[in-house]
């Protein structure tokens, strides 16, 4: 029961739901406050001779423009209880050969789909990755490359094109083995392709360090003021020609940021977190050195704190 205002009894009343008729009825006058709702409550049900496998789900996903048949098309499956071979079956012959053309672009989204889960990454990204593949394999010009390679390229490219950037080191720790040389080379592979077929340059978006800073800190588990703090520094070192890599500049930020408040990181720490190594973040650090005063903000640390910075 839940209280609703009754207009005739003038007052918020406890009302009575009836799902059968779909009617919300006030339980002291009697009055139909609302009729015919839609029950958005789950429809599914479960009998006593139903094993608790079964799927519920009454519908099929949702159309695919990038397949064939939209995604559309029926598949036999298996009967319960069958012991004896489903292909020999006459509907398991029928279902080889009515086989799906769209068989191995549906496993590449597959794919592309579990490295994006993977990732954390949202369905835009994962959705313009199979757009690029899609428009790659009708090309029919990717036979015999690595295909854990082209996937990962196409969803590192996705993810620089939706303005939400990932280090290739990133792709390649669910790439299922493709090595970043491999994924480096199918990215530019990949471009090389698409700006054939729209005959012009294909638009990768710009890396900035800011972009990666977030996540960083979070896998640090930094605080908010030192995220904020480091936030604010990466925007500001763009005002300096620092000739490094952004992946480099944003740790070396990061490192600096944890230097100067309570909870200090090793470097080693910022290094596994980053998946920046060791010696390059030194040498963003010395780059960064000469103007820490005016990237550091003023409110984060005072000038004797960043005089006590260990020098590079």
């Amino acid at each position: 029961m839940a209280d609703v205002y009754c207009s005739d009894c003038k007052r918020a009343t406890e009302v009575v739901f009836d799902h059968s008729a779909g009617d919300t009825v006030c339980s002291e006058c009697g009055l139909v406050l609302e009729s015919h709702s839609i029950d958005e409550t789950s429809e599914w049900r479960t009998f006593a001779n139903e094993s608790g496998d079964n799927d519920p789900v009454r519908v099929g996903g949702p159309s695919n423009p990038l397949l064939t048949d939209g995604g559309l098309s029926t598949v036999i499956s298996k009967p319960n209880g069958v012991t004896s071979d489903f292909l020999s079956s006459s509907l398991g012959r029928w279902q080889n050969r009515g086989a799906n053309p769209d068989r191995s672009l549906i496993l590449a989204f597959k794919t592309i789909a579990t490295m994006s889960d993977r990732l954390g990454l949202v369905a835009t990204i994962k959705d313009r990755a199979n757009e690029i593949y899609k428009k790659v394999e009708d090309q029919k010009s990717s036979r015999g490359r690595n295909q854990d390679a082209i996937l990962a390229a196409c969803l590192y490219i996705a993810c620089r094109q939706e303005d939400k950037p990932r280090t290739v080191k990133e792709i390649c720790s669910v790439a299922n083995g493709a090595t970043k040389k491999e994924i480096g080379r199918a990215k530019e592979y990949i471009v090389k392709q698409l700006e054939l077929e729209m005959g012009q340059s294909v638009d990768m978006g710009t890396i900035h360090a800011g972009d990666f800073m977030r996540r960083f800190c979070s896998n640090l588990g930094m605080n908010n003021q030192a995220v904020k703090a480091a936030q604010e520094a990466v925007q500001k070192s763009e005002e300096f020609d620092i000739r490094r890599s952004p992946i480099s500049i944003a740790a070396a930020v990061i490192y600096i940021i944890t230097q100067l408040s309570d909870d200090k990181k090793p470097l080693r720490d910022v290094s596994i977190a980053t998946g920046v190594a060791e010696g390059t973040i030194r040498n963003s650090y010395k780059d960064l050195y000469p103007h820490i005063s005016k990237i550091i903000p003023s409110w984060y640390a005072k000038e004797e704190d960043l005089k006590n910075l260990s020098s590079p």
